[in-house]
């Protein structure tokens, strides 16, 4: 065993890491405000970015599926790691020594399987590279050489030679220390009789990356013709390498795929280092498999596929199997949010071959020439009737009917609805009628029925004991604030009929001392809540769910900007929703045993305080944009926003109290009806102080 890490090297490294740095390896991020970080979700698939993250609370948190968490669990989860592997990953990055208790002195950098993994594919790697410039690799060499890539191209890209033979990379990756259990998990290697033996022999190695740029599997072309083989093998599946979630070249297209919004998908290794070459920086492939959603997913995340703008650019072979795939692929054209389009050389060239033929301009007008995706569609659709007969002609009118009704610019609709008449010679209203009867019957894939009938899944936690689905929960709720004002006094509406008011409020006489010696307040009597209180979304329609929620928000983003009085009135506020109240006790918890900075580990000090259940709250909590625009109007809207919540427990008091009065009105000259008389007058004078706080 390697002992554990010491849990003071845990939190280091978890608050040198910028999880927003992290995170964009995966996810392309824009910015949601104040210290928020908008994507889209990289743990489901979604249209519009529901993903979160706040790097100054090391947080994020996704409202459509409710994955949140920390850096560590990011890594995790996108990486497949444990815990100890990302912890050493991550301290490895910055350069952090880690410290281990127990365990044997001898065993303390034993990494994980997967670490192992890693370390064989770098050194197999390496072991490639060297060999392509081996007087044995002439053959590879003559190969590149002949389709224009020089030495500093292969460099790039990492291209190497699996010299020919059996065990050349076996020898030596078992002298690097490598076990045969080891071995056999990278996927380099087959398995016979006598053991084990190359699976890649006299072939051109490309490298598969991740997005961060490790070695997960490699793609080899057959050079040779006694090899009996497939002219392409690929690493089959292993713990790393899963070709429907890889792309070739991910790692050096994603920064401008980011950047200018566009990704071009080539067909093969060569296609991309051709069309990078020839500044088409953005060209990624599949690797052995055709383009489906796991690499939509991926490029979506990429290039943040939220409607704002966006192209997918597909490049094929002008040949039958060129035309298969661009129908294939146009099947799946509605999961993309962004434009598509497809390029197609004139001479069917791809885009290595027309690199080689006539140079990098001829690449980049080749991308420049794209034509939307529907549009080939439609034309290849076309060449499937017999346009010469009446019958073909109408067959073909309801095969490209759906077609336009899918084309998401609806004012390019009418215009290839047009076109199409007057292909196909065909009245305008005949096109128009079978266009408008493929919107209204559409053919749902089976990925599209299965997405109509999954509930999102706030909604389902909305659920009341009837089966009524309430409003959706904490996404995208702001709370009622007008983001440069102060806060907004109708979030101060009663609460509903059928709402049972708490007891009168607790803690009236806090003790004048800072939060560290905050005392929580009293909690309510289980009789007064449901016969089951869950911990469900607080039901944003309620006006006092949004001013708890908007003061909790604040208490876990930025404590620093409130004051001690502050700290003694929230402290004793009785929050409505159960959930609530428990990530209110975190909070207290944590104003009570540290200083309220912000930061990770401040929110670690309230999960730490509050029960499992609402762990996941206070991850959405925390990471939640604020409606203020700028940081000059953060204290008036904190001001603003705790002072209405507190006016609202003020009212509630003032309600209870009303009705004692009312009961001792029979005997107006009894101590408790002047007592309660005192308090209803001190109360309104405290109402008056924080409202004319508020502004």
């Amino acid at each position: 065993m390697a002992g554990l890490i010491r849990k003071e090297d845990i939190d280091e490294v978890r608050a040198r890491t910028d999880i927003r740095e992290i995170i964009e390896g995966y996810v392309s991020l824009k910015s949601a405000g104040i210290g928020t970080f908008k994507g889209l979700c990289p743990f489901h698939d979604e249209r519009t970015p529901s993903f979160n993250v706040r790097p100054q609370v090391g947080s994020y948190h996704c409202f459509g599926c409710g994955e949140s968490g920390d850096v560590y669990s990011f890594v995790m989860a996108m990486e497949h790691t444990s815990f100890v592997e990302t912890v050493e990953r991550l301290a490895a990055r910055i350069g952090y020594t880690l410290h281990y208790e127990g365990g044997k002195p001898g065993d303390r950098y034993e990494a994980g399987m997967r670490r192992r993994l890693l370390d064989a594919h770098k050194i197999a790697t390496e072991f490639f590279e060297r060999n392509l410039y081996s007087p044995d690799a002439q053959e590879a060499q003559r190969f590149l050489g002949a389709r224009g890539f020089d030495p500093a191209a292969t460099r790039k890209f990492g291209v190497g030679y699996a010299p020919r033979g059996w065990d050349h990379l076996l020898k030596h990756l078992r002298s690097q220390g490598f076990t045969d259990e080891e071995l056999k998990a990278t996927g380099m290697f087959s398995e016979g009789n006598r053991g084990l033996y190359d699976r890649f022999r006299g072939r051109i190695i490309w490298p598969i990356r991740t997005i961060a740029g490790e070695t997960i599997g490699f793609g080899a072309r057959r050079l040779f013709d006694d090899d009996q083989g497939p002219k392409y093998l690929n690493t089959p599946e292993t713990q790393l390498y899963k070709k429907s979630q890889v792309l070739y070249g991910i790692d050096l297209a994603k920064r401008d795929m980011t950047k200018t919004k566009q990704v071009v998908i080539v067909e093969g290794y060569t296609d991309v280092m051709a069309a990078h070459l020839a500044g088409i920086t953005t060209a990624v492939a599949t690797c052995g498999t055709a383009f489906g959603p796991g690499h939509i997913k991926m490029v979506r995340r990429m290039i943040t596929d939220d409607g704002s703008g966006g192209e997918i650019i597909f490049t094929f072979d002008g040949d039958a199997a060129g035309q298969k795939a661009a129908m294939a692929a146009f099947q799946e054209d509605q999961r993309f949010v962004a434009q598509t389009f497809v390029a197609v050389a004139e001479n069917g060239m791809d885009p290595c071959d027309l690199r080689l033929h006539k140079g990098d301009a001829a690449v980049r007008s080749l991308i420049a020439s794209r034509r939307p995706l529907f549009e080939f569609a439609i034309d290849s659709t076309l060449v499937k009737y017999d346009l010469a007969t009446l019958e073909g002609r109408v067959l073909a009118m309801r095969a490209i009917a759906p077609i336009i009704a899918g084309i998401k610019d609806r004012d390019l609709r009418p215009a290839y609805m047009r076109k199409v008449s007057g292909q196909l010679g065909l009245e305008l209203d005949e096109i128009q009628r079978a266009v408008a009867y493929a919107q209204n019957h559409p053919k749902l894939s089976r990925i599209q029925q299965a997405e109509a009938t999954a509930a999102p899944r706030y909604e389902r936690l909305n659920e009341g004991p009837q089966g009524v689905p309430g409003a959706p929960g904490y996404a995208g709720i702001q709370g009622a604030v007008h983001a440069d004002a102060p806060y907004d006094p109708a979030y101060d509406a009663p609460p509903p009929e059928d709402h049972v008011a708490p007891s009168a409020y607790a803690g009236q006489n806090a003790a004048a001392h800072p939060p560290s010696s905050i005392q929580p307040a009293v909690p309510q009597p289980e009789a007064t809540a449901p016969a089951v209180e869950e911990f469900l979304t607080p039901d944003p329609r309620d006006p006092v769910a949004r001013l708890e929620k908007a003061a909790l928000e604040i208490a876990l983003q930025y404590p620093e900007l409130i004051s001690v009085e502050q700290w003694r009135n929230l402290a004793i506020v009785q929050f409505r929703y159960r959930t609530h109240r428990e990530v209110a006790a975190g909070i207290i918890h944590a104003a009570t045993v540290m200083a309220p900075t912000p930061g990770i580990e401040w929110i670690n000090c309230v999960r730490s305080g509050a029960v499992e259940g609402v762990h996941p709250a206070i991850a959405e909590l925390a990471v939640s944009p604020l409606p203020v625009s700028s940081d000059e109007y953060l204290p008036n809207f904190v001001t603003g926003a705790l002072n209405a919540l507190f006016e609202q427990q003020i009212a509630r008091q003032k309600s209870d109290l009303m009705m004692r009065l009312e009961q001792l009105s029979a005997n107006p000259d009894d101590e408790e009806f002047e007592a309660v008389q005192r308090q209803l007058l001190e109360l309104e004078m405290r109402r008056r102080q924080l409202s004319t706080q508020r502004g």
